[in-house]
């Protein structure tokens, strides 16, 4: 019986979903460390990896690394 070449990790990365992208504002940059503070718009403070964007800018965060600079928008929440 041939069966075909599967990767099942693969596979099964393929039914999870990707972490969201998210917008913070970098609160502090720990350059010695590779880190920076982020500030999320609900006031909550996490430390994430990546220290490309300046403080007081904000940022595009993935999963806890910095992926680069968000641009100025207005910000706008909506209740579901």
């Amino acid at each position: 019986m041939n069966l075909p070449a599967t990767n099942l990790y693969r596979a099964l990365r393929e039914l999870l979903p990707e972490p969201p992208l998210q917008v913070a504002t970098v609160a502090a940059v720990h350059t010695s460390e590779g880190a920076s503070t982020v500030t999320w718009p609900g006031g909550a403070q996490q430390r994430v990896r990546g220290t490309s964007v300046a403080v007081a800018a904000l940022a595009f965060v993935r999963d806890g690394v910095i992926e680069g600079p968000a641009p100025a928008l207005t910000f706008e929440t909506i209740e579901v």
